[in-house]
């Protein structure tokens, strides 16, 4: 049962200031509570031949080093304690912390994997709190709540915690723990092959009951996934790509200023009545992100609006499902969740060239993956 999520963004302002207005009221309950609660004891099973992946990038956007590590460390730990599992990997475990913790975003996590302050879900007290009506009860005989970065009910955590930091504990709060525990719950104990889109699925389903929480957790595992994919480079942009690419880093370090930009550089930013305000952006010239694409196509003549929102609906588009693996050197790349708030351009490698936010300057970032909504490609 998922918990009430509430993010929203307004109008188009919210775009450039994604992480500072989003609001999250509470973590969404995995399927764990649906097994405590219902089928305690039917689980299903997921790894691959090797059990882990050989190929885990050093970093990836959006992950503290420790959960990525963790991540990992279950992967590869999983056939030993579930020799019928296959195709487990970390961007399957990293794709379901994204929807239940953000991967304990806004929380320390220490070195062996301890976390602090705790991550905990709403009180399932039958208030209707995180969508459950019905109260539920833990192992105290207390009202329930979900645990850790991976959301685990007392209920199910007693049925099939892990230690897998090796230091005797088995905690819901520690990313070792509860990424090795997520990966038996979803291996269970039967085969099942996580390769295929069937028993992926079902298996996604089995952790939350939700065919949205399902196809949320697949573009994530398919991103993390693409991080993977060989060859990695992308070949380096020619023609008319090259010279949008190349106005557009002309820019590196001009300043960010909301509403700034027209086709013939940096302007004067305007007012937003809000966070843009208390950056004085009324008082730069530079670019915000919809500027700063405007004048950088504007060099081959392709004229653009001034809103992210509007770009996204030009050209090709660029399915968020594909992963960064379609995308060619000069394509727009496009933020949401909820609505398109923020747009740059592809620099290949997995990396952009944009006017990220308030208090920045135009500079070269990794492509967020999780707010990663698709690209456009308007240059043939």
């Amino acid at each position: 049962m998922l918990a009430l999520r509430l993010a929203g963004y307004a109008r188009d302002a919210y775009r450039q200031h994604p992480w500072r207005w989003r609001v999250i009221a509470a973590l969404p309950l995995a399927g764990p509570l649906l097994a405590g609660i219902l089928v305690t004891g039917v689980l299903i099973a997921i790894a691959d031949d090797s059990g882990g992946s050989a190929d885990t990038p050093a970093q990836v956007p959006g992950i503290p080093a420790v959960m990525l590590t963790a991540y990992t460390r279950a992967a590869q730990r999983i056939a030993q304690l579930r020799p019928d599992c296959r195709g487990m990997r970390w961007p399957v475990l990293a794709g379901i912390a994204q929807e239940e913790s953000h991967h304990a975003a806004g929380h320390a996590i220490a070195p062996n994997g301890d976390i602090a302050p705790p991550i905990l879900g709403p009180l399932l007290d039958g208030s209707g709190t995180g969508g459950n009506r019905s109260p539920v009860r833990n192992l105290h005989g207390t009202f329930a709540r979900a645990e850790g970065p991976f959301q685990f009910l007392s209920t199910t955590w007693s049925t099939v915690a892990q230690d897998g930091n090796d230091d005797g504990n088995r905690d819901p709060q520690n990313a070792f723990d509860a990424a090795l525990t997520a990966a038996v719950y979803l291996c269970g104990r039967g085969p099942r092959d996580l390769g295929k889109d069937p028993d992926l699925r079902d298996a996604i389903y089995s952790y939350n009951a939700s065919q949205v929480y399902v196809d949320r957790v697949l573009a994530d595992i398919r991103n993390y996934d693409a991080l993977q994919r060989k060859p990695v480079a992308n070949a380096p942009a020619g023609g008319r790509a090259k010279q949008v690419i190349d106005a557009a880093t002309s820019q590196i370090g001009v300043p960010y200023a909301w509403g700034g930009g027209t086709a013939t550089g940096p302007s004067r930013g305007i007012r937003d009545g809000g966070e843009a305000d208390r950056h004085g952006d009324y008082n730069k010239i530079g670019f915000d992100c919809s500027g700063l694409t405007l004048y950088a196509y504007a060099r081959v003549g392709v004229v653009l609006p001034h809103q992210s929102g509007a770009q996204f609906a030009l050209g090709t588009r660029l399915s968020k499902a594909d992963g960064l693996t379609a995308l060619r050197p000069g394509d727009l790349v496009f933020y949401s969740p909820g609505v398109i708030h923020h747009v740059g351009i592809y620099l290949g490698d997995g990396q952009m060239i944009n006017a990220f936010a308030s208090g920045t300057v135009v500079r070269k970032d990794p492509v967020d993956l999780h707010e990663y909504a698709g690209g456009a490609r308007l240059l043939p």
